[in-house]
């Protein structure tokens, strides 16, 4: 089997994980809050990262070494994860899933400042397209922004943030120690999130089954990703992930009696033809340099 197809299989599971995690999301929020799925999304999360740590002998790995960073990106994660959990039971899980393609959009504009990478012309004119597709899939004009916009829209800043702060990490910390601190730093903070006022709630018998999707799929669906990007390049996986915006937009339509909005598609395609155009640019021009 060749490394593109496994690279595809792979990015099925990532797919399945995020589709997934979507409808968990949505049926939980009928019985815990933001906070309370988070919870419980990070205590089964760390509980796994601790098996497999054991397991594979890479308990040594975690350490204290750029806390600050570990720190300032778990924020930023759990800014956005309790956005999307929020925008979830409040918009189409077709425009949510279109606002997360934005991610690469944001991120490029940052990196010139976080990362110190070079904003060329063509990532200027990717940025312009990918704005447009968001303008596309909020359409202001027609009705203001509507209840679940803004949430979805900031937690794709968020993301975006975690993305940059992961990159930093990446080059002194391993997968175990980002993934130890992801899971227990996110913990803490929703215990606090879910804890203030003394009453943090029990998820009901129905409800177990989807806390356990969301915690099992939060990690599963990173993983995925991370394995495929090291089987085949970026240009090959984004074709593969985008995927997952038409899977969602049926599910959404037969489970949930969500219309397709042709807006939402065509938005989300001008999205990915930015996020596309720049890894196709930024892959020849590797291969320019080697």
């Amino acid at each position: 089997m060749s490394n593109t197809l496994r690279a595809a299989l792979w990015m099925t599971g990532a797919i399945f994980s995020f589709s997934a995690m979507a409808v968990a999301g949505r049926e939980l929020s009928f019985d815990l809050d933001t906070f309370e799925i988070m919870t419980y999304r990070s205590l089964i999360g760390l509980m796994i990262v601790g098996i497999l740590a054991f397991t594979f002998g890479t308990v040594n790995q975690i350490n204290t070494d750029r806390f600050g960073l570990h720190f300032a990106r778990n924020i930023a994660h759990f800014t956005g994860q309790n956005l999307w959990f929020y925008a979830v039971t409040l918009i189409p899980f077709a425009q949510l899933f279109a606002f997360e393609f934005s991610v690469p959009i944001w991120v490029m504009i940052a990196a010139p400042f976080f990362l110190g990478e070079r904003l060329s012309a063509l990532r200027v004119f990717s940025v312009l397209v990918g704005f447009i597709g968001i303008l596309v899939v909020t359409r202001p004009w027609i009705a203001g922004l509507a209840p679940g916009i803004i949430p979805a829209a900031l937690c794709a800043i968020g993301f975006a943030a975690t993305n940059i702060f992961t990159k930093k990490l990446t080059k002194t910390a391993t997968i175990t120690c980002i993934m130890f601190w992801l899971t227990t730093l996110q913990l803490i903070f929703g215990l606090i999130g879910a804890g203030y006022d003394g009453d943090i709630a029990l998820p009901a018998a129905a409800s177990v089954p989807w806390v356990a999707l969301v915690g099992v799929c939060g990690l599963l669906a990173h993983f995925c990703i991370t394995r495929a990007l090291q089987l085949a390049p970026a240009t090959v996986v984004l074709p593969v992930d985008f995927c997952r915006l038409p899977i969602i937009a049926i599910i959404g339509y037969v489970f949930y009696n969500e219309a397709i909005d042709a807006y939402i598609i065509g938005g989300a395609v001008l999205i990915f033809a930015a996020n596309y155009l720049n890894i196709w640019s930024e892959s020849k021009s590797r291969k320019v340099n080697t």
